[in-house]
């Protein structure tokens, strides 16, 4: 009887000693460490996006993350150095949910009609994305021309049109020769006008473009439009 009263004494200790060393374990230090940084990268996303460059201050930043200044030079070495990484969070995020879409390159035309769909909502339901950009167009690009990554992750956009468009062509229902960078620069010039000028052109048009079903209804014209460009008898 006497061991047995003793053992839950006993498990008891050995579950502190166990937490205790897993204090200790290499990685935990690292883990923290990652989420101070991931933390402090989407604090600035959010602060970036309403202030601007110059509005977003460091000391905004720290505050919103919950963090001190120090932590965001020890990480990011400087505030260009931190809005470029978001930048480049931006572009991956956007890139990751890219990569996700199932598409069936023997189906060029609705495969094709998924990735307009996609881009349109994309930029819809990410209004930091857009308010980002126009920040660093103001900037003439003068920040992400510095990354290193940023280019990397256009890549697999232009890819998956150029797929769908070499599809296309082998079956004889898009035209030979369409330039993937081209087709994607309509989809995303057409579907980023839309949504950065949204406000100003609700008011100057008189109606609503941030309504679902004016959203819809741009979708649907981008498709006309790019299926038009691209297929040798459009609908």
């Amino acid at each position: 009887m006497a061991t047995l009263s003793r053992q839950p004494a006993a498990s008891a200790t050995a579950r502190v000693s166990d937490k205790k060393s897993a204090a200790r374990r290499p990685g935990t230090r690292e883990q923290s460490a990652q989420t101070t940084r991931d933390n402090i990268l989407r604090a600035a996303t959010k602060v970036f996006a309403r202030y601007g460059y110059e509005g977003g201050s460091v000391e905004k930043i720290s505050q919103a993350a919950k963090s001190v200044d120090r932590m965001i030079y020890y990480y990011f070495g400087s505030k260009e150095g931190l809005f470029i990484e978001v930048l480049e969070d931006m572009y991956r995020r956007m890139n990751d949910a890219e990569l996700a879409l199932v598409l069936d390159p023997e189906q060029p035309v609705a495969s094709l009609k998924g990735v307009i769909d996609f881009v349109v909502s994309y930029y819809s339901k990410n209004p930091e994305f857009i308010t980002l950009l126009n920040t660093e167009n103001l900037h003439r690009g003068k920040h992400i021309s510095k990354s290193k990554r940023a280019r990397d992750y256009s890549s697999p956009a232009i890819a998956i049109i150029r797929l769908l468009l070499e599809s296309g062509a082998r079956q004889g229902v898009f035209r030979s020769g369409m330039v993937a960078r081209d087709v994607y620069l309509l989809i995303a010039a057409t579907a980023y006008f839309y949504n950065s000028n949204r406000h100003t052109l609700s008011a100057f048009l008189g109606e609503d473009l941030k309504a679902p079903e004016a959203i819809a209804h741009w979708r649907d014209f981008i498709i006309t439009t790019v299926l038009r460009t691209v297929m040798i008898k459009p609908p």
